[in-house]
């Protein structure tokens, strides 16, 4: 029987919502220092949890971490001798920076994104037929749809002779890095422009960030300090519109970004991970798991994700942009554990709410179990009867209505993830949980 208190339960309609009408402040573009701060003091989240937070990350070897609310710096750590003027690599968190410069390439006119990519590196760049790989456009290597064998002894490689072909393109979903860093070599070709000058006219200059691209081995890594990623992800956050200047004017594309990009892997869009979905597959395997990439995190969270633990995770619900840089090397290519336990200690900062109408609210624990389920929801609040119990799909469609305060029939549901909103003295709660069939 698996317990969850308090500081689990997401209270979406009273802490987050209030979120979503507020104006982002933006950090000045010329002063790298200067950015202002809000206290977790002011959030009424509870200060007591952050030093258990900070001993969790530097546990994992963390080097920096980040919170934004609403732009402002809320928390701000670093580890050992790293310092906010520290470089560090993105690795994989990268993808979704170049997802931002092929949007505004596409923008320019250089491409469209149902280009053959040969047409930009050329005949050949592949170990296909030509048939094969002429069916290989731009838009499949932002979704990581290509078609091309990822189980190569290094999927890294960018020759031809790595590039081999498993399946048509469009039809199959693979986490493959090299088709993903050809991307730099379309953009560089068809702008005419290389890539790190790309990135300076077009992003830095009107946003502050610093840092540059570099090989490593293969791969294309951008390097910078923590403090332009988490410019990078209010940037996003505030749909690639930087204050009063917009970045991408292409509003579908920026839209596109961060939604499922095709249905063999709903949890992945153009280059980002994308969080509430109810099937996910992970780097190396063709299985899709019914559970979403992070089920502590908000569900309208997605996020920049590299190897060793290199966050950018965005929720508009919230106002949170979340950064988290270091190394973890127990996990593979992407780490969806350590981002969701951020997560979990996060949750524990933040625990203290108000309502609409500011009265405080009392923490009431709760006991839901199992997770996943399969058959029926056991519910436990104590000596406190809810009112009223539903449950809802991610899109917020009721599926469940009952009176009952124990127990939920969910076994006429389909696999998935699903929210279970408990009315407690004119209160709602929300818990998010796993149908999963035995």
């Amino acid at each position: 029987m698996k317990k969850y208190s308090i500081l689990s339960i997401v209270l979406l309609l009273f802490q987050f919502n209030l979120a979503k009408g507020q104006n982002l402040y933006f950090p000045p573009i010329n002063n790298a220092a200067t950015w202002d701060t809000l206290s977790p003091n002011a959030l009424n989240w509870c200060t007591n949890q952050i030093p258990n937070l900070y001993t969790y990350l530097q546990g994992q070897d963390s080097k920096a971490f980040l919170v934004l609310k609403d732009g402002k710096i809320v928390l701000e750590k670093y580890f050992g001798t790293f310092t906010k003027d520290s470089l560090w690599y993105w690795a994989s968190a990268g993808k979704s920076l170049t997802s931002v410069l092929v949007g505004k390439a596409l923008e320019e006119n250089a491409f469209q994104l149902t280009d053959t990519s040969a047409t930009y590196l050329g005949k050949g760049w592949t170990n296909c037929t030509s048939e094969q790989e002429a069916k290989i456009s731009i838009v499949n290597q932002l979704s990581m749809t290509t078609g091309l064998a990822d189980n190569v002894p290094d999927n890294h490689c960018t020759a031809d002779s790595c590039l081999q072909y498993l399946a048509d393109a469009g039809s199959r979903w693979a986490y493959h890095n090299a088709p993903y860093t050809l991307l730099e070599k379309v953009i560089s070709n068809a702008t005419g422009t290389d890539i790190n000058t790309y990135t300076q006219l077009k992003l830095k200059n009107r946003t502050g960030i610093t840092g540059f691209w570099t090989n490593i081995g293969p791969d294309n890594v951008f390097i910078s300090k923590a403090r332009s990623m988490a410019r990078f992800g209010l940037l996003v956050q505030n749909n690639c519109i930087w204050n009063t200047d917009t970045l991408l004017k292409n509003s579908i594309y920026v839209n596109q970004m961060t939604q499922s990009s095709q249905s063999m892997n709903p949890a992945y869009g153009y280059l980002w991970w994308l969080n509430g979905k109810n099937k996910l597959m992970v780097p190396g395997s063709q299985v899709q798991y019914p559970i979403s990439i992070a089920p502590d995190a908000p569900a309208d969270m997605f996020a920049a994700i590299g190897r060793n633990g290199q966050l950018i995770c965005i929720s508009k619900s919230t106002g949170l942009v979340v950064v988290r840089i270091g190394n973890q090397a127990n996990e593979g290519e992407v780490p969806f554990l350590l981002c969701n336990q951020i997560w979990i200690e996060l949750n524990k900062v933040i625990c203290a709410t108000n309502s609409i109408n500011e009265i405080a609210l009392q923490p009431i624990k709760f006991n839901i179990y199992p997770n996943p389920a399969s058959t029926q929801l056991h519910i436990d609040c104590g000596s406190i009867k809810p009112t009223k119990l539903f449950v809802s799909d991610l899109s917020g469609k009721q599926i469940i209505e009952t009176s009952s305060s124990s127990e939920i029939d969910i076994s006429a549901l389909s696999d998935g993830i699903y929210t279970l909103q408990l009315q407690i003295n004119g209160f709602n709660y929300m818990y998010k949980w796993v149908k999963q069939s035995h």
